[in-house]
């Protein structure tokens, strides 16, 4: 039962969107213990960097066309109830002139701020991008991205970052200085070649004589030359992460490039009809860095500044703050916990150390951020039925709650806590009680899995003496333990919560184990 629950939870959930010089991206992704789902992704060419790099300013059209596509973006992410968002515009935009007009029309269109990052924050992302996706935790790595406006070259070192430049080496950019004639001129492959020696310079120089394990190429232009060498169709280019292309290759490949107008450039397998516009510059900065480091391949790798943006967000917990009861929200719940005469304390702990027990079990129970809330409701009113009798008080805990006004509740969530309460003690939910019948599966799932941890949470204030300090958790295949850290003799919680932990089992399907941490609480 718990496998085929697990897959109708919902994780955390990020949204990120990346307006680069030549297009502007989305990507929608759930996060779960550094496993990564794509739930949406969307690009459009825009060319923002073609007026820039012209005549200093991002144009009205080009700025019309992106607003509109930012709105349909966002309706798409908006749908999926994203935790968090980050949007990021990069080098066409650092060096625009109105930016001020720019990020006031894309952050209205996007309904979310928009912020200018420099080329170090796009290198940092675009590495936690490619560590996300394709991890190298043994190897020297150079990652390069080639983007419309800018060419970041990233060292990596056991998937730390180590160094990076960023500079002015874009697609759109070099095409635009360099690329006037089509097909261009001995003279103006000559001068891109020059300038892109230059401006590769200082990194050549710096790390030129290292070894690398491997080049990460990435960016549409790394995809399109690893495409049009191994002859894979635009349509599969998803299967081209990952794959090679020698150095040779894109030697050979370049030099044809050359010779060809765009026309002829758009009947390569793997490269587009607006790709086929800027790929010969492209193509020169991959082949010249590589010839510079002398490497003899590169790999693609289909991850980005996007991909780089959902793994911060999911680092930084960003929404985490869902999970927590609102500052009006906690008033009305502890005004509720001392109406009814439940020692404040007692209710504050057991709350704590549920939400903990919340945090740390997320990659087992899967439940959406807010569910936290709920948790943490139910640990201040679990005791409250003990006004009534203290026979069945979990029942009596349960009718007061359900029938009580929540200001700041939703009737399903207050019918969410309110059946929390009832099974915080004695039996689970079974088929024959009424209450638990009466919710919706998302709600039925909710309180089958946080059940047991506000049983065991309230086992560990079994003194009513707050003698624990902090869990932490240690999820393994077939187990998960808990190190409970104490002040005094904590015997009675540690055996209380362990006797708690067999609904845990029973519904997890893994056996928990307590043990007091080591190191004494004084």
């Amino acid at each position: 039962m718990l496998a085929s629950l697990i897959l109708l939870v919902k994780m955390p959930r990020y949204a990120a969107i990346d307006i680069g010089s030549n297009s502007v991206r989305m990507m929608a992704a759930e996060v779960n213990a550094g496993t990564t789902k794509i739930l949406a992704q969307d690009r459009q060419v825009t060319r923002l960097g073609e007026s820039v790099f012209r005549q200093g300013r991002v144009s009205a059209e080009a700025l019309n066309f992106l607003c509109v596509n930012l709105q349909r973006m966002a309706a798409i992410y908006q749908k999926l109830e994203v935790a968090g968002i980050r949007a990021v515009a990069t080098s066409a935009v650092r060096d625009a002139g109105n930016q001020a007009e720019f990020l006031k029309r894309v952050t209205e269109a996007l309904g979310a701020p928009v912020e200018i990052i420099s080329g170090q924050e796009e290198a940092r992302l675009i590495h936690l991008g490619v560590e996300a996706r394709w991890p190298h935790p043994k190897e020297r790595t150079l990652i390069v991205d080639i983007g419309g406006g800018s060419g970041e070259l990233i060292v990596s070192q056991n998937g730390e970052l180590i160094d990076s430049i960023s500079r002015p080496l874009g697609a759109v950019r070099l095409t635009g200085l360099f690329l006037t004639m089509d097909p261009p001129s001995e003279q103006a492959v000559s001068r891109l070649n020059q300038y892109i020696n230059e401006k590769l310079a200082v990194f050549v120089k710096r790390h030129g004589s290292e070894k690398f394990d491997r080049v990460v190429a990435t960016s549409s232009t790394a995809a399109a030359l690893v495409c049009a060498v191994n002859r894979i169709p635009r349509a599969r280019r998803d299967t081209a992460d990952g794959v090679r292309a020698s150095t040779a290759q894109i030697r050979r490949f370049f030099e044809l490039l050359i010779k060809e107008d765009v026309n002829e450039r758009r009947r390569w397998i793997g490269i587009g009809p607006r790709r086929a516009e800027i790929i010969v510059a492209g193509a020169a900065v991959f082949l010249r860095t590589l010839e510079g480091i002398r490497h003899r391949s590169m790999y693609y790798s289909t991850a980005g500044v996007r991909d780089g943006i959902i793994a911060d967000l999911a680092n930084r917990r960003v929404g985490s703050e869902l999970t927590r009861l609102s500052r009006e929200q906690r008033q009305i719940v502890e005004a509720m916990t001392k109406r009814y005469g439940v020692a404040i304390k007692h209710a504050r702990q057991v709350a704590s150390l549920a939400h903990s027990l919340f945090e740390a079990t997320q990659p087992l129970h899967r439940q959406p951020p807010t569910a936290g809330k709920l948790l943490d409701a139910a640990a201040y009113l679990h005791d409250i039925g003990h006004f009534v009798s203290d026979t069945s008080h979990h029942k009596h805990s349960a009718y007061l709650v359900a029938n009580s006004d929540l200001p700041g509740f939703t009737a399903k969530e207050r019918l969410t806590i309110a059946t929390i309460c009832r099974f915080h003690r004695k039996s689970m939910p079974q088929a024959g009680h009424s209450n638990f019948q009466a919710l919706d599966a998302e709600a039925k799932r909710t309180v089958l899995y946080l059940s047991p941890l506000l049983r065991v949470a309230d086992a560990l204030d079994r003194s009513h003496e707050q003698k624990v300090r902090s869990v932490a958790a240690s999820i393994k295949s077939a187990s998960v333990g808990l190190q409970v850290e104490a002040k005094g003799n904590a015997d009675l919680e540690i055996w209380a919560a362990s006797r708690a932990g067999l609904s845990f089992r029973e519904v997890y399907g893994r056996p928990l184990t307590i043990q007091r941490a080591r190191r004494q609480v004084k």
